[in-house]
């Protein structure tokens, strides 16, 4: 096999196999000479292809076959057959010895034309080595699955020491603190901790200082677990070195604070927003991750039925007039505003938003954030807005009764306003905004279409455990008694971390303002009128939404009970 490979070059298999062009692989060998990068990974980081690409291109050529390591399990004793420094410098895994009972391990490398670490990992085990092809992403996933939490201890254990010795120095003259931070080892910790949140697809990142250990909790899939421990002695070097990224001031420790990171990971950008906020043991740290891409995404993406398109379709469609997306803290409102725009989003159209904070720049719309030092307040920045001539204006949030009345009198005169707004369903934000002060014939003018939405966990398809639904279970779905019904509960695999879950899924309830909605508004209609008359009118309600997904196998019967527990 060894003799075989360095007959090849990755460059001319994926010419080969017509993954590259000539010209796109003379580029990236310009390139890999000026960033000394791996072929490989210089090809992916230009956007000439993908790890993936590269992945089945070598697979065909060399005829080895390619392992999904989202599906696999490695027992302890192979993983220490080779140390985790090792495995990370040459991007490969152990998996299993060969089943022939032959002193064969089983290797799964993303470069199986790379010799040399064939040769170091069979000297360091002692055994033959059989290949197999992995793709590069998901062998780093791996990796940090397996030996993340240790490489992070370990980087843990190298600043306490150092720490320790030079609290020996007599001679320090800076504050041991601030140097003590751009140390490599806590430089390492707080990069390895971001980048496994990457890896296992965490949305937030939540550092808590007890009393005598720093806790690391990791928010995947809408809920929190734990996972690393650290002693208390480095939660200030922790701050510091993650202020520092976020701009913030070090010195100061007695008020709330936000800032921004931006970080390459695995080749894409990620924006993170910062918070640290003043607690008994120090300060606390939260970190929500986003793709710099990622909140921008085509309609479909979004996870609306085809009916729901069509109403969503329609709603965004009106030249003018007032649309709100409604729900708590973390329910994807701000990506739905952001899908919105990006599809309104046209040389012919000038969209103008005001947000605190701008979450993620869109090329073509200008975005103004909030700065309340400076005065600019919703409201202030609102009157500006409307002297700048605005096709369509985003409203980040509206938070009380002046910029309620702004936003309505600027949809009434011709603007097309989206906005969001924290409210348990599609009727109840409009009494919010009338008991805002919010005139009901002016709202009942402005309004075009309200969406309340929620995100629930969906069932892993590899572990998910059907069962015939109970009595009970069947009237929580609303399905006839005597109907036999499947549904799922969760399991636990490789896959999804033994959480049952992978990935989240939109719940919408999508309500088009109709004209006897209208009337209704302008009349002082209660909620539940509001809600009915909807309902007779066609709008599915977050828990009938919610019962389908059920149904279809796609989430479980506690999702969605935590969907509908307040509606």
């Amino acid at each position: 096999m060894n003799n075989q490979n360095q007959k090849l070059r990755l460059g001319d298999i994926l010419v080969e196999q017509n993954v590259l062009t000539e010209e796109q692989l003379d580029a990236a060998l310009e390139e890999q000479r000026k960033s000394h990068m791996r072929l490989g990974q210089q090809l992916v980081s230009s956007g000439a292809t993908t790890d993936a690409a590269i992945a089945h291109a070598l697979q065909r050529q060399l005829g080895v076959e390619l392992i999904d390591l989202r599906f696999t399990r490695v027992s302890p004793e192979v993983l220490g057959l080779v140390p985790g420094s090792v495995l990370r410098r040459y991007s490969a895994l152990p998996i299993e010895f060969d089943r022939d009972g032959s002193n064969t391990l089983l290797i799964a490398m993303s470069d199986p034309l790379d010799v040399n670490a064939q040769d170091d990992i069979e000297v360091i085990t002692g055994c033959r080595i059989e290949l197999r092809i992995a793709i590069e992403s998901e062998l780093q996933a791996a990796l940090d699955r397996y030996f993340g939490s240790d490489e992070a201890m370990s980087s843990a254990e190298q600043y306490a020491n150092e720490r320790e010795a030079l609290a020996l120095e007599e001679a320090a003259m800076a504050s041991a603190e601030e140097a003590d931070v751009n140390s490599a080892p806590i430089v390492q910790l707080v990069r390895s901790i971001i980048e496994q949140a990457v890896r296992q697809r965490a949305s937030d990142i939540h550092i808590d200082p007890l009393e005598r250990q720093v806790r690391i909790r990791y928010r995947i899939d809408g809920t929190l677990t734990e996972k690393m421990l650290y002693d208390a002695s480095l939660m200030p070097a922790i701050t510091t070195r993650i202020k520092i990224l976020g701009g913030l001031d070090i010195s100061e420790k007695r008020k709330p604070q936000d800032g921004r990171i931006t970080m390459n990971i695995d080749k894409q950008e990620y924006d993170i927003r910062l918070s640290a906020l003043p607690s008994y043991f120090g300060e606390k740290l939260v970190l929500r991750l986003a793709l710099a891409s990622g909140m921008t995404r085509a309609l479909n993406e979004l996870g609306l039925r085809e009916k729901e398109l069509v109403k969503f379709r329609h709603i965004i469609s009106n030249p003018n007039g007032l649309m709100l997306v409604t729900g708590p803290t973390g329910s994807g409102k701000s990506t739905t505003l952001y899908t919105a725009l990006s599809t309104l989003n046209r040389e012919e159209v000038n969209i103008i938003t005001v947000e605190d904070p701008v979450e993620a720049s869109i090329p073509g719309i200008n975005q103004v954030q909030v700065n309340v030092r400076s005065e600019l307040t919703f409201a202030n920045v609102l009157r500006s807005i409307l002297r700048q001539d605005p096709d369509i204006i985003m409203i980040g949030e509206i938070r009380d009764g002046e910029t309620a009345a702004i936003a309505v009198q600027a949809s009434i005169t011709g603007h097309l306003v989206v906005s969001t707004l924290h409210t348990n369903s599609s009727a109840a934000t409009i009494t919010r905004l009338i008991d805002m002060g919010v005139e009901p014939f002016l709202l009942a003018d402005a309004l075009v279409g309200i969406i309340a939405q929620r995100l629930v966990r969906r069932l892993c398809t590899h572990c998910r455990k059907p069962h015939t639904a109970t009595g009970e279970e069947k009237y929580l779905l609303g399905l006839d008694p005597r109907e036999d019904v499947k549904i799922y509960e969760a399991g636990g695999c490789n896959r999804c971390g033994d959480t049952g879950y992978f990935g989240r899924i939109g719940v919408y309830e999508i309500m088009d303002v109709s004209p006897e909605t209208r009337r209704m508004i302008a009349a002082h209609g209660t909620t539940e009128q509001i809600r009915e008359q909807a309902v007779a009118e066609g709008m599915e309600t977050l828990n009938q939404a919610a019962a389908q997904y059920v149904i279809e196998g796609m989430t479980t019967l506690t999702e969605m009970l935590k969907v509908s527990f307040d509606v």
